[in-house]
């Protein structure tokens, strides 16, 4: 990915979207500081690195490790406990209320590794619901869950996004895009088209970013980001 420069206004509602390996994730992990830019440098305005709140793919969790509905949810207040620290009253109320509202009321003791796909995804939403976070990073979201809970997610999102949050996700349903966000980035190692998400998805801008991921447009195709956890 290369030759990418842009701003996300706070409170926005963007989603990225793009060919198989076009550096859409890439971009999530540069915001997050968890991949340092080679060149240029992202900045954050109003927000500290702290203060974002990013849901991973679900196949990045090992979802055989031995914790209940209620501990993974609690996770989302570790800025507040520490990694030692005991929850209090209210916060196990918070915690209560998180699961509650993402559907899964009454599987508070129920194995993370006994929930369906879309039930799991439900308690990802709720932990990044406790943290209260002003920008929010969604790494595809509804991918291998149920129309059930795509549907009542996507209603948390356009929550978030009617408190003043923004909301930054990595799509691939592009008529969930076309449906829910108004704003839309297409990458295709480069940026191939930014703004309205009607004129962004058009059949011309999509031909040219499945030209550039096959090799048969754009520039050369340099990395954008190497891992450094200590950048800024």
């Amino acid at each position: 990915m290369h030759h990418l420069r842009g701003e996300v206004a706070v409170g926005s509602l963007l989603a990225i979207v793009g060919p198989n390996g076009a550096g859409k994730s890439t971009l999530l992990k540069g915001i997050t500081g968890e991949l340092r830019p080679l060149q240029g440098q992202i900045e954050l305005h109003g927000v500290r690195r702290q203060e974002i709140a990013c849901l991973t793919q679900l196949t990045t969790l090992d979802s055989s490790f031995p914790m209940v509905v209620h501990d993974f949810v609690a996770m989302g207040l570790w800025r507040e406990i520490g990694a030692f620290g005991g929850v209090s009253r209210a916060q196990n109320a918070r915690i209560d209320a998180a699961i509650e509202l993402v559907g899964l009321g009454g599987l508070e003791r129920r194995p993370i590794g006994a929930l369906s796909g879309g039930q799991l995804q439900r308690a990802h939403f709720a932990r990044v619901l406790l943290q209260d976070a002003p920008l929010v990073l969604l790494d595809e979201p509804y991918g291998a869950i149920d129309a059930a809970s795509v549907r009542d997610l996507a209603a948390l999102v356009r929550h978030w996004h009617d408190e003043g949050r923004t909301v930054i996700a990595v799509l691939h349903d592009l008529d969930h895009v076309r449906q829910e966000y108004p704003e839309t980035l297409l990458l295709a190692r480069e940026i191939v088209a930014r703004g309205d998400t009607a004129e962004v998805l058009s059949d011309d801008n999509l031909r040219r970013a499945r030209q550039i991921a096959e090799g048969r447009g754009g520039g050369e195709h340099a990395p954008i980001c190497h891992a450094d956890e200590g950048t800024k």
